[in-house]
């Protein structure tokens, strides 16, 4: 299937073009919508993840991955224009944001717990798995959201991509 707008190939199952985010709602045949994956979201075409021009800075999809590096650069790409203005940018630094967060309350939670029962023999022990755990499984979902922000989807995670979205949209 060709886009209506760049006249590229494009493989039928997608509903934008790889290329310049057109719709291919247009090409496509009627009554054939097209099935999204289990938590990503198709956004519509004027806040698709577009590449940038040459010399005017980072494209969508890398600003989108470098949110996620730490919390600086998230609250940078929502300070500083061009960035603060894309959805798509916005939308990965807002849920870099809630990761953070998330993951700071759980670990001052699993913290508070510890406390409580340290005088329990043996709950050391059983706290250095707990935390491994945590912490493989936070570095694992971080490691899922870069890849994900990197190929141009909006990934959302549970509760946090809900609240991502609205302020991206906002």
């Amino acid at each position: 299937m060709q886009c209506p707008a760049c006249h590229n190939e494009v493989p039928s199952e997608n509903a934008f073009c790889n290329q310049c985010g057109a719709p291919m709602s247009q090409a496509a045949t009627p009554g054939a919508a097209p099935q999204a994956a289990a938590g990503v979201t198709t956004p519509p075409p004027a806040t698709y993840a577009q590449p940038v021009a040459a010399g005017s800075g980072l494209s969508d999809t890398a600003a989108g991955a470098i949110a996620y590096l730490t919390i600086i650069p998230a609250i940078i790409f929502l300070v500083v224009e061009p960035y603060n203005k894309r959805p798509f940018v916005r939308f990965h630094s807002f849920q870099s944001i809630g990761l953070c967060v998330a993951w700071f309350a759980i670990w001052i939670l699993v913290m508070i717990v510890h406390m409580v029962l340290h005088f329990i023999p043996l709950i050391g022990l059983l706290f250095v798995f707990v935390d491994l755990a945590i912490g493989v499984g936070f570095f694992l979902l971080w490691l899922f959201v870069i890849l994900k922000a990197s190929k141009g989807e909006w990934y959302k995670l549970p509760f946090i991509g809900d609240f991502a979205e609205k302020q991206a949209r906002s």
